[in-house]
């Protein structure tokens, strides 16, 4: 027990987190009964990947090469930020992610390279790696499925209960949602093992006093106008637009960009290297306005997101609530704007009190962000790490620490944030420049 209160101490001082909320202490403690079942309610932003992962470290056995625990998302960025966590706590383990998008055949590649203990996928990719036997699921004694409710509302009970179905040595399983089911469907197996720990406060007291809610009144049934002059009157904080339709963000990321506002769309019908550019932006500053579907509402870690717009009215109260879960996440506050024209009625879980926020007249164009983001075309399989990209960027483009921001290696290229004011100076100065001793391509992020 001493080696494995070590390990997840270690893991969290790779975190550099000092200190666990009551939520995640209790979802630790319940990784010391290996066969009890656990269900987690919790709300959105509150450290959920923590929860379960800490656990999967007292469960995981050392010695052991084969696959020991899987873990099944609803999309792809939670595959990959969960996958990033787990690379980030410099544990003993390798974790291989499983998503569309990108071949198949890497990750079995990987699978059979690494010997990871640890499989992160989303249902449809997991299914075809069990069909084709790419992976022995005999070995699999701990299953964790985050956003529950959310793989449900997305279709994938055939999927998940025809990969449960497959696991014959399954031992104990983990469901954690930040909403509360009527009923756990039969296929997930948990029965009255089962320990439920719920942290969703009744009425959402806790959230919604971080949370501030406006109403704009649109004077024309198309919004454009409306959330434009929003936007300008919100400045430079960050800001997600949501929209209910992937044409529709489309839409409204092209006529504000006429407008002369630089914004990034993020929908599930775009390319994953496109989606996941467009997140990278956001997360690090380079944009500051990111137009959605629903899919980021939940299931995503972006912090620090000031302000929540929806565009158009959610389609329930359920989808409500996690897309205002995108801001006053954590000790933080937000604001939370509907926008409604003259036909539209406010939905009834919207307080009749609602304040109306008054748009300024000809509020000023917010200017472009101070950071940009660059891509460079070699990541981790060219052996391209964190530290050789900085070193890169002081020594041949002349920058200070200041002027590098965010970081992100992926597989196969990196993304890094670099102070807008240096672009034209940088790539002048690495103009034929290798990094590492490799010729790749660098450029800005379109």
């Amino acid at each position: 027990m001493e080696k494995k209160t070590q390990i997840v101490r270690a893991a969290l001082a790779a975190l550099k987190i000092e200190k666990l909320n009551p939520m995640q202490e209790a979802a630790l403690a319940c990784a010391a009964g290996e066969r009890e079942d656990v269900i987690l309610l919790s709300p959105t932003g509150t450290g959920k990947t923590l929860a379960y992962l800490l656990p999967l470290l007292q469960l995981l056995k050392p010695t052991d090469d084969a696959i020991q625990a899987m873990i099944l998302v609803p999309s792809r960025e939670l595959a990959l930020q969960i996958e990033t966590v787990f690379k980030d706590m410099n544990t003993p383990w390798k974790a291989v992610c499983c998503y569309g998008g990108h071949p198949i055949a890497e990750e079995k590649k990987n699978m059979l390279g690494n010997r990871p203990a640890l499989i992160i996928g989303t249902p449809g990719r997991i299914t075809d790696h069990l069909g084709k036997g790419n992976f022995n699921p005999d070995t699999i004694h701990t299953l964790v499925i985050d956003e529950f409710d959310k793989s449900l509302e997305f279709g994938f009970q055939d999927e998940m209960a025809e990969i449960i179905n497959q696991l014959p040595g399954l031992a104990k399983r983990m469901l954690l949602s930040a909403t509360d089911a009527a009923e756990i469907p039969q296929f997930t197996g948990i029965d009255n093992r089962v320990i439920r720990l719920n942290y969703l406060s009744p009425d959402g007291e806790e959230s919604e006093s971080r949370l501030r809610l406006m109403k704009v009144i649109s004077p024309a049934k198309d919004k454009i106008d409306t959330l434009f002059a929003l936007l300008c009157s919100l400045g430079s904080s960050s800001s997600i637009v949501f929209c209910n339709h992937r044409d529709a963000a489309d839409r409204v990321g092209a006529l504000l960009a006429e407008k002369g506002l630089y914004n990034e769309v993020f929908h599930g019908g775009m390319e994953q290297p496109d989606r996941e550019k467009a997140l990278y932006k956001f997360r690090n500053g380079s944009c500051h306005v990111l137009v959605s579907t629903d899919l980021a509402a939940r299931g995503l870690d972006i912090p620090e997101v000031e302000h929540i717009i929806h565009y158009h009215l959610p389609v329930n109260e359920e989808a409500f609530t996690h897309r205002n879960g995108r801001t006053a996440r954590w000790d933080a506050s937000g604001t939370s704007y509907i926008i409604l024209h003259a036909e539209e009625v406010c939905p009834t879980y919207v307080p009749e009190d609602t304040e109306v926020y008054q748009l300024p007249d000809n509020p000023a164009r917010p200017p472009q962000p101070l950071w940009a983001t660059i891509y460079i075309g070699k990541g981790k399989k060219d052996k391209l790490n964190k530290i050789d990209i900085v070193g890169f960027l002081y020594k041949k483009g002349n920058l200070g620490k200041e002027d590098v921001g965010r970081v992100d290696v992926k597989e196969h290229y990196a993304f890094v944030a670099v102070r807008r004011s240096k672009i034209k100076q940088l790539f002048t100065l690495i103009r034929g420049e290798k990094i590492k001793g490799m010729k790749t391509l660098i450029e800005e992020a379109k």
